[in-house]
């Protein structure tokens, strides 16, 4: 009798709900994590403010979509990116906006623009051309190309000269 009520009681507990394991954040809206990345997603809107999305590929650090804040230049999304790699073409960037009814883009366009431009303008100069700012949909694609460094191949001839100087010093040790 002891047994069975104490099985009972064991069981009746395991079936309460634990209060501890509820998610009590269930209507909060947007997210605290700045910067987070899922597989090519990266959030950086601000929950406080209107946000749009856009898409970085090419030569950055980090290709892929991102949730940015209405407003953001381009420079803040290559920010955003973490900047621009050692291969890519600073002089041949590539805007591209695909055609919006709601934003009054008629058309398909393709801008191209130049890193130097974009950062050297002045500030306010900036903020009067729209084509700096980022709007929902826009695909920034920073072109490039591999590159030839001297130091790759110093790097492969080196290893392979230290490896015939072991070879050779293991010669003369074994010689003598």
């Amino acid at each position: 009798m002891r047994l069975s009520f104490s099985i009972t009681l064991y069981i009746f507990f395991l079936t309460i709900p634990d209060i501890s394991f509820s998610q009590i954040d269930r209507e909060r809206v947007g997210n605290d994590l700045l910067g987070t990345q899922q597989g090519g997603f990266f959030n950086y809107g601000d929950k406080d403010k209107v946000n749009i999305e856009v898409n970085l590929w090419g030569y950055v650090k980090y290709p892929g979509k991102y949730l940015i804040p209405s407003g953001s230049s381009i420079i803040d999304l290559i920010s955003y990116g973490g900047g621009p790699i050692t291969e890519a073409k600073l002089e041949d960037i590539r805007l591209f906006r695909p055609r919006n009814d709601s934003l009054k883009i008629k058309k398909d366009e393709i801008l191209k623009l130049n890193y130097n431009d974009l950062v050297w303008e002045e500030a306010n100069a900036m903020k009067t051309k729209s084509n700096f700012i980022m709007k929902p949909g826009d695909v920034l694609i920073l072109t490039g190309e591999p590159r030839y460094f001297a130091r790759d191949n110093v790097n492969f001839f080196l290893s392979i000269a230290a490896v015939i100087t072991s070879i050779g010093i293991l010669v003369v040790s074994i010689a003598k």
